[in-house]
């Protein structure tokens, strides 16, 4: 659509339309699913439309979610130094190599690595000005991403469905 407002300048409208599916045709499945099998189903799918979304935006930054999260918890240390088994303690996912996610990061420059003066086994990792310069461009495009998936449900909704998870996760 377009639109004519001043002369010579043409603006382009767009206009998405979202439509909702069930889980049953995004797999193309004519089965009636037991229902805690379709639960399951769409948990892990819409993990992985989230997961493809966020992996999409931090592409341009040669960033992974996992690293990402590695940041983010050395960014909430406020200058404070932590170790591995902290970080690794507070990924999102558990089985994220940490000591390869945070050479990586340091590759980067993004953090440091210093043995800890108290125990010569132990590493300290901490954030470098770099590593929260990126964060801070980051930021305001990781909340559009999540308000882009709240969108669609009130916050009474979003308050109910983060009971749920929390409740159905518990096993």
């Amino acid at each position: 659509m377009y639109i004519q407002l001043k002369k010579d300048t043409t603006f382009v409208v767009l206009i998405f339309v979202y439509t909702i599916m069930k889980i049953e045709d995004v797999i193309k499945s004519n089965l009636n699913l037991a229902i805690e099998k379709k639960t399951l189903l769409n948990v892990m799918y819409s993990q992985n439309v989230i997961s493809e979304k966020f992996n999409e935006l931090l592409k341009p930054f040669d960033l992974s979610a996992e690293q990402f999260n590695v940041l983010r918890i050395l960014r909430g240390q406020n200058g404070k130094a932590t170790n591995m088994c902290n970080i690794q303690e507070r990924m999102i996912a558990k089985t994220s190599n940490t000591t390869r996610l945070v050479d990586k990061l340091l590759a980067k420059e993004l953090v440091t690595r210093e043995i800890c003066p108290n125990n010569r086994r132990k590493m300290e990792i901490t954030i470098t000005q770099k590593g929260l310069r990126l964060l801070k461009k980051l930021d305001p495009l990781v909340i559009n991403h999540e308000k882009c998936f709240a969108k669609n449900l009130t916050e009474s909704e979003l308050i109910t469905l983060n009971e749920l998870l929390e409740k159905f996760r518990t096993v």
